[in-house]
């Protein structure tokens, strides 16, 4: 039997080092894992009592509302006012999604169809890649090159913005959708507001839609305060933005994210929502809406976690010979592959680390081929854990000097 929509499908090559962590762990190795980005912070406290004391209630436990309730979606218009300023309708300028991983990926099926076009950074978190090719559409992969490489020292995004244009004038049929996505994951490249307004212009001078994924909206380091593209002028003409409480709360398993934005985009998508599903477990909707209004610095808390963790990390790496600038923003570090080690592609640099450093990270192909010789690390381990991580890497890369 043929399934249409996967067979295509290349392998997803972080099983790979997965496969190789498992096998290690099992022949008792402790490997220190810094791939798969999965926060280890807690979820705020508040979150988990009030999880507790709205599952008790028999009512929350029917069906929900897809959408959200109405002061969840209130709340995080209130998020939205108190950080950035920005004005939301929660009736129709706001919808739940379960989680931004969902949104998105049904995002995509509402925005472009068989024979549409979309334009996505490179490298770029997978489902960014993916989302619309399971929507049938042809995908341009605009390159970051510059603005994503943390040895490249200076202003790029005219470069960005070149490319961008090139994407958009070369090719038939000109594309829809434009994916972009900062802070960055994989990279950590950051914009600032200016960079923003200049996508909104160019997205509402060729009709076209950007979809903004900010689930790195509150990590930023270093004084930096990442924007949300709302802010630019006129931008609910033409953006919708992804908010999670995934990373700003540490709460990845609740599934709790927000489409928001440009009102029509965002009821098309509360349309086939309706079909799909009957939204989150109304309890943790409950609790999502308590803890946006009554515990909203905890993402600050979780900031300087990850600010510290980056800290250990780079510091530490440099020390063997692994320098890498500080990135300014998300939960990631995203790593050259070492001169010594270039002539292995990322697949086998990462497998030699879990073979002789017992650390495991993100083989930058992963992203897209425009990840090919970098790897990246997550700030998903503790400082005493980071440092053990450094100290095996000394062991392990004996090339570095």
């Amino acid at each position: 039997m043929e399934f249409r929509r996967i067979t295509n499908l290349p392998p997803y090559v972080f099983t790979i080092i997965n496969n190789l962590k498992i096998e290690a762990r099992r022949a008792g190795v402790d490997v220190i894992d810094l791939g798969f980005g999965n926060p280890d912070i807690p979820s705020p406290q508040i979150a988990v009592d009030k999880l507790g004391e709205a599952a008790q209630i028999a009512r929350n436990h029917r069906y929900s509302l897809s959408r959200g309730l109405p002061k969840l979606r209130e709340a995080v218009s209130a998020l939205y006012e108190r950080k950035w300023g920005v004005s939301l309708d929660p009736e129709l300028e706001v919808t739940n999604t379960i989680g931004s991983k969902e949104g998105f990926s049904h995002l995509m099926w509402v925005l472009l169809d068989r024979g549409d076009a979309a334009i996505v950074p490179s490298p770029s978190y997978p489902i960014h890649i993916y989302g619309p090719l399971f929507a049938g559409a042809d995908l341009r992969q605009v390159p970051m090159r510059h603005l994503a490489d943390p040895r490249v020292q200076g202003d790029f995004t005219g470069d960005f913005f070149d490319n961008l244009t090139t994407a958009y004038e070369v090719g038939w049929p000109k594309p829809r959708v434009l994916v972009i996505s900062f802070p960055h994951n994989p990279t950590g490249a950051v914009v600032d507001l200016d960079f923003m307004q200049r996508v909104v212009d160019f997205c509402r001078e060729r009709e076209m839609i950007v979809v903004h994924d900010f689930a790195y909206a509150d990590v930023g380091f270093d004084g930096y305060e990442p924007p949300s593209i709302l802010q630019a002028e006129g931008a609910k003409e033409c953006a919708v933005e992804l908010y999670s409480m995934t990373k700003s709360f540490s709460m990845a398993g609740w599934r709790v994210a927000f489409l928001v934005g440009n009102r029509d985009v965002v009821q098309a998508l509360v349309k086939l929502k309706s079909y799909l599903d009957y939204g989150t477990f109304q309890p943790v909707q409950i609790a999502a809406t308590v803890t946006m209004n009554e515990a909203p610095d905890y993402p600050k808390e979780v900031c300087s976690i990850y600010e510290s963790r980056r800290d250990a990390l780079i510091d530490g790496l440099a020390r063997i010979g692994w320098d890498i600038p500080k990135p300014k923003g998300s939960m990631f570090v995203w790593a050259p592959i070492p001169e010594p080690y270039a002539d292995m592609n990322s697949v086998e640099f990462c497998s030699h680390l879990v073979r002789e450093c017992e650390v495991a990270l993100s083989p930058g192909v992963g992203f897209g081929p425009g990840g090919e010789g970098f790897a990246r690390f997550a700030l998903i381990e503790n400082e005493r854990r980071i440092a053990q991580g450094i100290r095996n890497l000394k062991r392990g890369l004996v090339k570095l000097g």
